[in-house]
């Protein structure tokens, strides 16, 4: 109850004067400017990974409800600990926590070197030495304006104010398209979801395809250009509860079809146990064009630790 009755006072503290918590070890916070899905996700997944790979062992501390929480991918569901969490802890060891500050403590008391902050920024009750901002190349920024004006969390210039780095995510054209009109002073590197090699051939194959993600769009498109034939395409909202009833029906509607049905990973992870054997995931990895500027940050929030 202390720990959630101070995240509260610190993020309003934060909103009138800016973070002043200071973190218990080296932090990495990603988050978005703008509403709705950018791939975060995979995003924190990817720069976790990196931290791993350099040698570090890095935690993920993403946004819960109580006390901090170790979440085991077998043990926990996603009802109970929310889907990008469970699909995070999949890769990482992953903690929620009302309270960021006691979610970072409970990492390094588990053995955490550095955390990578789901979200945090914009924003946020602790001060996080590094910051980075993620976002959909093909969406941009909008008009520049927060909500309800816009489709930013803050207005753009006090956004960037807030983030040493920007990340887009999209297809070349779109990357192209951004970068003519983004006039920011942050370092900006750009990437893309490229899907995951599992040696399972999508051409021709006849397939049913849901997600509840924030642009089920994009793996739409993903999953038609590895040749599937797109029979139906069902955008669920994001986070939609995969109930029997939903579940009965397109498991119907694609019988009827004689499609297969496939899922992202974020929805696989709230698929009824029932179901699992039935659909199939088509999972994805965020990959940089270049990770030096990333790399050259992560040598800063180090040498400074």
């Amino acid at each position: 109850m202390k720990g959630v009755l101070r995240a509260v006072v610190a993020r309003i503290a934060g909103r009138m004067a800016g973070p002043t918590i200071q973190p218990p070890l080296p932090v990495v916070a990603v988050g978005s400017l703008s509403v709705g899905g950018t791939g975060k996700t995979p995003t924190v997944i990817a720069i976790a990974q990196r931290l791993s790979e350099q040698g570090r062992a890095v935690h993920v501390v993403t946004h819960g409800d109580g006390p901090p929480l170790h979440i085991d991918e077998r043990r926990h569901g996603a009802g109970e600990v929310g889907d990008e969490p469970l699909l995070i802890a999949a890769f990482v060891p992953t903690w929620s926590a009302a309270d960021p500050f006691a979610g970072m403590q409970a990492a390094k008391a588990a053995g955490a070197e550095v955390v990578v902050l789901d979200g945090g920024v914009p924003g946020g009750a602790v001060a996080t030495p590094l910051r980075v901002l993620v976002e959909d190349a093909v969406k941009g920024f909008g008009n520049g304006r927060a909500a309800p004006l816009g489709p930013l969390k803050l207005p753009l210039r006090r956004g960037l104010a807030q983030a040493d780095l920007l990340v887009t995510i999209g297809p070349k054209g779109a990357q192209t398209r951004f970068a003519e009109g983004f006039t920011g002073a942050i370092p900006h590197v750009t990437g893309r979801l490229v899907p995951l090699e599992t040696g399972m051939d999508w051409r021709g194959m006849r397939v049913y395809a849901f997600a509840g993600i924030g642009v089920p769009e994009r793996f739409f498109a993903t999953l038609h250009d590895l040749g599937a034939k797109m029979l139906r395409k069902h955008a669920l909202t994001d986070h939609q509860d995969m109930t029997p009833a939903l579940m009965t029906r397109m498991e119907r509607e694609a019988w009827a079809l004689q499609a297969q049905m496939v899922t992202t990973e974020k929805d696989a992870v709230r698929l009824p146990r029932e179901m699992r054997a039935k659909v199939l995931v088509l999972p994805v990895r965020m990959e940089l064009d270049d990770w030096a500027p990333v790399d050259a940050q992560f040598l800063k929030l180090f040498s400074g630790s």
